[in-house]
């Protein structure tokens, strides 16, 4: 099969969402609906001995939510199905930002009783930013929640982005009947079954269609009454527009009850972008390019604790990765070829002799990559648009067992490759200190430092407002850092250094003192700024 047809089957894509609105309740549902699993995960339930399949790691299944991205592939209509579960945990926002790189478009999660919220906003400003397409799935009708209208005007209040409902609910809560498919003129009737997938729909002619009179009386009134409002105030729905990042299709439904998830994902798989074109430090890098290229966009340690493994996920965007054929590692300059490149359903690994645009596999990596990391056939470029943000929580690292310091360093390593934290050291007295954008990312981290690393760590508060890149062109352009603020300068563990600043106050004044010095809160995974060694 040619490449341009390998291409137009794939659709590569990832659920965000706010913690609690349904994010990986509705991954699992997906899974279900395209036969990829057989009975559906339940999060937080205590009746069903099953931890959703996206969920892999131990604290994950214990808290019950996600605090790492999952990859997962499968297949649906003859289309190959490329889908990241991101973390809804503010906490976590930084992988999820991350993930948006790796993704061509995006499905947005809203909880019905509490709307849009905070984590919701940030999220889709940075689908904005980058024109991802959106498709917008409302959950939890099955509850009492906020009027749909209300809703509608919500979203489009909040998030900057215009809608179009492509389905509408028919009561909520106690009183939901189902979902009507406003364009293919379908009613689907709600039937609580939160295991199996069921199908009962039934057609109307139109929404004077006696029979829908007939079955639902004065709520069919009301439910004419809904959509022919929204045919009026909304414009019609247009592809070019949702895939010009402008127009977010919406769709009601319960994820839990398995209800609303097929008119999703078959519209999902008929409008959703294929591969698009991405950002290089040389250009647009194009899809159909022949020549392979891609880019690394997580990385995680010990997928399976049984063998510590760790394994880099790698974005294919152009041309034909094969197994065992040598490519280009553009950072290190050097040959490297992977005997074992995989697919994933979250935990479970399939070997993968070939992969496409838009595709994500596993490398088995020995510490040879980065998040950012670029592999090509030969042309050594970088691809854009990987961010590295400054953390807003900073503690200092303390090992309560010397006996296990070569564990810490390994786990500390190994964790902060992840993307998990950012790790900070000073010069004087090899002083370790992690940044991170949540408390939560602590307890993840001490936890996994102690199961899989044998490392007991403690995090000691550290007075600290945040941390700055700085961008300079003389060791001159730093004397004032360097003689009176040193205490506060740290490097990263790409070796460029980095002002703490304990107060807003301190950073103005380091501003003030310092006006040759560019003070960075975010840069490109792949950026090195210019380090005091390369200065000196």
């Amino acid at each position: 099969m040619s490449l341009k047809n390998e291409i137009s089957k794939r659709k590569t894509f990832a659920i965000i969402s706010h913690p609690d609105a349904g994010k990986t309740t509705l991954t699992e549902k997906l899974l279900l609906y395209s036969g990829a699993i057989q009975i559906a995960g339940a999060v937080k339930s205590n009746k069903i001995k099953k931890t959703a399949a996206s969920d892999f790691l131990e604290i994950e299944k214990q808290r019950g939510i996600s605090v790492a991205t999952s990859v997962i592939s499968f297949n649906y209509k003859n289309k190959k199905i490329n889908l990241l579960d991101t973390p809804g945990h503010k906490d976590f926002a930084e992988d999820t930002y991350r993930t948006l790189t790796a993704v061509d478009s995006v499905i947005l999660v809203i909880d019905c009783v509490k709307g849009v919220e905070e984590q919701t906003e940030r999220l889709m400003e940075v689908c904005r930013m980058r024109k991802t397409p959106v498709i917008i799935f409302i959950n939890k009708l099955d509850r009492e929640g906020r009027d749909p209208i209300d809703l509608l005007d919500e979203l489009e209040a909040k998030l900057g982005i215009n809608v179009r409902p492509l389905t509408y609910p028919l009561g909520m809560g106690y009183n939901f009947r189902g979902v009507y498919n406003i364009y293919k003129n379908t009613f689907n009737f709600f039937k609580s079954d939160k295991l199996k997938v069921e199908e009962e729909t039934e057609v109307f002619n139109g929404l004077d269609d006696e029979g829908l009179k007939k079955t639902f009386g004065s709520e069919a009134d009301k439910l004419k009454q809904d959509v022919e409002l929204i045919d009026t105030v909304y414009e019609d729905f247009k592809v070019e527009e949702y895939l010009d990042g402008n127009l977010a299709p919406v769709f009601f439904g319960s994820a839990i009850n398995n209800f609303g998830i097929k008119e999703l994902l078959e519209t999902f798989v008929e409008i959703a972008p294929i591969p698009v074109q991405r950002i290089t430090t040389r250009g647009l890098q194009n899809p159909l390019d022949n020549e392979f290229s891609g880019f690394v966009f997580k990385i995680h340690a010990n997928l399976d604790p049984k063998h510590r493994d760790r394994i880099a996920f790698l974005r294919v965007c152009s041309g034909k990765f094969e197994r065992n054929k040598f490519y280009h590692h553009v950072r290190l300059n050097r040959k490297m070829k992977f005997a074992n490149p995989a697919s994933f359903m979250a935990q479970s690994k399939t070997l993968v002799e070939t992969a496409f645009p838009g595709d994500v596999i596993g490398l088995y990596d020995s510490g040879t990559f980065n998040i950012g990391d670029t592999l090509t056939e030969g042309n050594s470029y970088m691809f854009k648009g990987i961010p590295r943000f400054s953390p807003e929580v900073f503690r200092l690292v303390r090992n309560t067992d010397p006996f296990k310091s070569k564990q810490l360093e390994k786990g500390l390593q190994y964790l902060t490759d992840e993307g998990l934290a950012q790790l900070f050291t000073h010069e004087l007295g090899n002083k370790k200190v992690v940044g991170v954008v949540g408390e939560l990312q602590f307890d993840v981290m001490k936890y996994r430092l102690l199961n899989e690393y044998g490392a007991s760590v403690d995090f000691l508060h550290m007075q600290a407002y945040k941390a700055f890149w700085i961008k300079y062109d003389s060791v001159k352009d730093i004397e004032e850092m360097m003689n009176l603020r040193s205490n506060s300068l740290y490097y990263d563990k790409n070796k460029n250094l980095v002002f703490v600043a304990d107060s807003q106050y301190s950073l103005q004044m380091a501003k003030q003192k310092n006006p040759k010095v560019e003070f960075l809160s975010a840069v490109e995974h792949n950026d090195q700024t210019v380090s005091l060694d390369e200065a000196v």
